[in-house]
């Protein structure tokens, strides 16, 4: 176990628990900035019992490729190419929050709200689920910043799996509050999550 206390270990570690820290409190403070204390649980954390798990297989994961592989660790490039993915997510999903603003919560809403409006512009106009994409990106990144390769694989199956279930769901309700404007927006707009139509 000494093989976690080595400077590799120590940084890719840190990286990836200062990531997944900076991302569950943004998403918090972003939510109680946007629709105020009041009408924000503790869910805008977005933290399951899957959610863990996932997670504490990946550091579980990492202690024993360290321990049995060190040399996988070594591979800067990629661990590095996981932080610029971490960053890339972070940014977009920021982006697809403030730009959604009242229109943005973390759970589907199945009935219609005076303030719920349909954002086509800034990052929605690239793609209609840039927070989907972006927690993608992000989720897949703190994986490959820890070259963790079962988690990589993982990771992007059990997202891709989830967003693949949610996004139907949800752009049900879309077409019925949004009609045709839905639709057309649909049509010339991918998902923003790989084989999602």
């Amino acid at each position: 176990m000494a093989d976690l206390f080595t400077q590799t270990a120590s940084t890719q570690l840190y990286r990836m628990f200062l990531a997944v820290l900076f991302f569950h409190t943004s998403e918090f403070i972003l939510a109680v900035s946007i629709h105020g204390r009041s009408k924000v649980s503790l869910s805008s954390l977005l933290i399951s019992r899957g959610y863990l798990v996932a997670m504490a297989f990946s550091v579980l994961e990492y202690a024993f490729e360290i321990w049995m592989f060190p040399d996988l660790k070594e591979h800067w490039g990629i661990s590095n190419l996981g932080l610029v993915m971490v960053l890339i997510g972070e940014i977009i999903r920021k982006l697809a929050i403030i730009t959604a603003g009242q229109a943005f919560t973390h759970l589907i809403r199945t009935r219609h709200e005076e303030q719920h409006e349909l954002v086509t512009h800034g990052v929605y106009g690239l793609v209609r689920h840039p927070s989907y994409s972006a927690f993608l990106i992000w989720a897949v990144g703190t994986q490959v910043m820890l070259c963790n390769p079962v988690s990589t694989v993982g990771f992007a199956a059990v997202v891709w799996r989830f967003f693949s279930k949610r996004i139907p769901y949800e752009e049900y309700y879309l077409r019925r509050f949004f009609g045709s404007n839905y639709l057309d927006y649909a049509k010339r707009t991918p998902s923003g999550v790989p084989f999602v139509k």
